[in-house]
């Protein structure tokens, strides 16, 4: 129960996944806010497998792992948010009617998700406090299952139930009304987040 509490609580935190989710949902349907979620659940089991696999003991032999994951983290968000920039000084207009309809690629989507989770040392320190709090050494190769599991599994509801309340009629029509503001939020909350990333 502790190994899911801790990451339910690390998941539904305010952070660029969760933005980037909602952003997506608003902007290109809710087909394209699910795939992003579903890359960011896959890159989160692929962070559980190898943290089972041994991956908090090679961050506490070489630290120096860490911090070429936070290098890496930091461009890409620093990248996302220069996206979002252009996004908020672009001269392109929205239509509640239209939005979602044009054609996206769904593996595009999903590779942005992975790459967002995968460059988050959030995500990697996350499954290590799982290990150290939840997981008794010589646990059962079952209860690992479980727990990867049932944590990927909130993480896809988690992230489908933000894309379907982003995608709502409602949703886009202010999403179109506002989007310079939300497109420029998102953009300074990246750039923080890299800022934050790179001084941690």
């Amino acid at each position: 129960m502790l190994a899911y509490t801790t990451y339910a609580v690390s998941a539904i935190s305010p952070g660029p996944a969760m933005l980037a989710t909602m952003g997506t949902a608003m902007e290109s349907g809710r087909k394209a806010g699910i795939m992003l979620g579903l890359g960011i659940a896959f890159s989160a089991l692929v962070w559980g497998i190898l943290a089972f696999l041994g991956l908090s003991t090679l961050l506490s032999a070489y630290a120096g792992v860490l911090d070429i994951i936070r290098f890496f983290g930091c461009l890409y968000l620093l990248y996302l948010a220069y996206k979002s920039f252009s996004a908020a000084f672009s001269k392109y207009e929205i239509s509640a009617d239209l939005t979602g309809r044009t054609e996206v690629r769904s593996i595009k989507v999903f590779t942005r998700g992975c790459l967002l989770n995968l460059a988050n040392p959030k995500a990697v320190l996350t499954w290590v406090a799982i290990l150290a709090l939840a997981i008794e050494p010589g646990a059962p190769l079952w209860t690992i299952a479980a727990v990867l599991a049932g944590t990927i599994t909130f993480s896809i509801a988690f992230y489908t139930l933000i894309a379907v309340n982003f995608s709502t009629p409602k949703m886009v029509s202010a999403y179109s009304r506002l989007r310079r503001w939300i497109d420029g939020t998102l953009g300074v909350v990246f750039t923080f987040s890299a800022y934050k990333l790179a001084r941690d």
